[in-house]
């Protein structure tokens, strides 16, 4: 039987995969790694460490939850309506996100590169459309709201199948995948493909250099429709969410203690020759990403599937808050890694308590209560409140939010 009502689970682990992302961003002006947008003079290693392993699975969680998010909005849609309404919510976010969000990202860090005009000298240069890092036009961390209104856009036909009576035999033959441990075969494809590419192919987030990584998120989008479509397969999930944590401790653990004592390809210590074993090595990170997003998606289905009144007023807030978020962070580090004589630790808990709390207000003052914020950010429009008569009384039952 089809699951056509909402699970909550999935919108408590959409909450807490943002919230994630608001850590890992957070800390990236103080992890000893290049190439972040504003940094700190001094960098932590461990702080690293840690932006690592969530990194491992954030966004594949993030892709899967979003797969379950396309299954639900394909219900009593065609095609075309369900690309018309993935058009106005990501394309049209991820436009306003390219043109006013993330500008002030890119000015901050060219002050911190010497450039000495203000934000109105700069923002012109954003028409010129040359890509950054030379140029000034980017989609920096909305490429997720672009990879996945590319995956709707090429897909929607094969989701309106699979969800129509024409699919009942496929629907049927995946329950054979709830059985048993099956279910952990829709690992294989996405192991294999980031194995055997990522080397030739690094990440990248600009969607024209980025083949590796661009079909290995891809993988994760579908297995999250495919789990939702046969509901036996989320059961198994949650049956089976132990068997998963333990894939995804033992090879973080293999993983971590091989790097951390040097012994990866291509460094001094790695003391293999046949090329299959660094292929092995590779496979752990997609194992690791893996077993952790099937775990909490089981553990999340035993332990979430329950809604409260916050439930409502938390969904809808964010996707705006992961839209707004990172320019918040940029603009807020700026200034506080010029702090002298502060702790790495303090400056990063002002970091998030600060973007926290201005984003939060800026979308429940400035994008809620307007039908035209809302709709520039992705949202359903204000429900209008009906009149009640005196001999009509309305029972208002909260209904699901679905968002990216």
């Amino acid at each position: 039987m089809e699951t056509t009502q909402r699970q909550t689970y999935l919108d408590w682990l959409r909450i807490l995969s943002i919230l994630g992302v608001l850590f890992f961003h957070s800390a990236m002006p103080f992890v000893a790694e290049d190439g972040w947008h504003i940094k700190n003079h001094e960098t932590s290693n461990l702080m690293m460490e840690s932006n690592h392993f969530l990194h491992l699975f954030r966004m594949p969680l993030l892709f899967f939850i979003s797969g379950t998010v396309s299954y639900y909005m394909m219900q009593r849609r065609s095609t075309l309506s369900f690309i018309g309404l993935r058009f106005r919510r990501l394309f049209i976010p991820l436009l306003v996100g390219m043109f006013i969000i993330v500008p002030p990202q890119i000015y901050m860090e060219r002050l911190v590169n010497g450039y000495k005009g203000s934000f109105l000298d700069f923002y012109p240069s954003t028409f010129s459309f040359q890509p950054y890092p030379k140029g000034n036009f980017s989609w920096h961390h909305l490429w997720f709201i672009a990879y996945l209104f590319i995956y709707d856009l090429i897909f929607a036909p094969l989701f309106a199948w699979m969800i129509s009576p024409k699919s009942d035999g496929f629907k049927q033959k995946l329950t054979v995948l709830a059985t048993g441990k099956w279910v952990y075969l829709l690992m294989l494809p996405g192991i294999l493909w980031f194995t055997f590419t990522s080397w030739d192919l690094p990440e990248t987030n600009d969607l024209i250099h980025d083949g590796s990584y661009f079909v290995y998120w891809l993988f994760f989008l579908l297995a999250g429709f495919i789990c939702i479509l046969q509901p036996k397969l989320m059961d198994s999930l949650e049956r089976n969410r132990r068997f998963a944590l333990t894939i995804g401790f033992l090879s973080l653990m293999m993983w971590e203690v091989m790097r951390w004592n040097g012994v990866e390809p291509l460094h001094a210590n790695w003391p293999f020759q046949n090329i299959a074993f660094s292929y092995a090595f590779t496979a752990l990170r997609p194992i690791i990403a893996w077993g952790w997003v099937l775990a909490l998606v089981g553990y999340g289905k035993h332990y979430f599937n329950r809604s409260h009144k916050v439930l409502g007023y938390l969904n809808q807030a964010v996707y705006p808050f992961y839209i707004l978020h990172q320019t918040v962070i940029v603009l807020v580090a700026y200034y506080i890694v010029q702090v002298q004589n502060e702790s790495i630790l303090s400056k990063y808990i002002y970091t998030v308590g600060i973007t926290f709390f201005v984003s939060v207000l800026i979308y429940h003052l400035l994008i809620r209560p307007y039908n035209l914020a809302r709709f520039l950010f992705g949202m359903k429009p204000k429900d209008k409140p009906e009149a009640l008569s005196a001999n009509t009384v309305t029972e208002l039952k909260p209904q699901p939010v679905l968002s990216v």
